[in-house]
């Protein structure tokens, strides 16, 4: 007895899946690492720590999370400065470097929860 068995692959509706997957985690992704930084920003009136957003840029698949006041490189550079308890220069470059592995998670669940689907 022979069984047989037909598949129909459709590559486009796939890669469209994995892309908008890829999107969406890269937007939380970059969303988790943001929350990190904004707990780790030095804080004096809050300013610096309201100026942080996450981004995509959906054609690239990239994402960034950045902090838009005149002195936000400064903070980050400046190992001198003195900050309150559980604040601290590299507030963005630290909690990015620790959650690399959540990153990565985060991407790689949302993937595939879009070739479920």
């Amino acid at each position: 007895m022979t069984a047989r068995a037909r598949l129909t692959w459709n590559g486009a509706a796939a890669l469209r899946g994995t892309r908008a997957g890829a999107i969406r985690g890269l937007r939380l992704a970059a969303e988790h690492v943001l929350e990190r930084a904004r707990a780790r920003v030095p804080i004096e009136e809050g300013t610096l720590e309201r100026s942080g957003v996450a981004s995509v840029d959906e054609e690239a698949l990239t994402a960034a999370v950045s902090f838009d006041t005149p002195y936000a490189v400064r903070q980050h550079e400046n190992l001198n400065y003195r900050h309150d308890s559980g604040r601290s220069a590299k507030y963005l470059e630290g909690p990015l470097t620790e959650q690399a592995d959540t990153v990565a998670a985060i991407i790689a669940a949302q993937v595939r929860r879009s070739l479920r689907g």
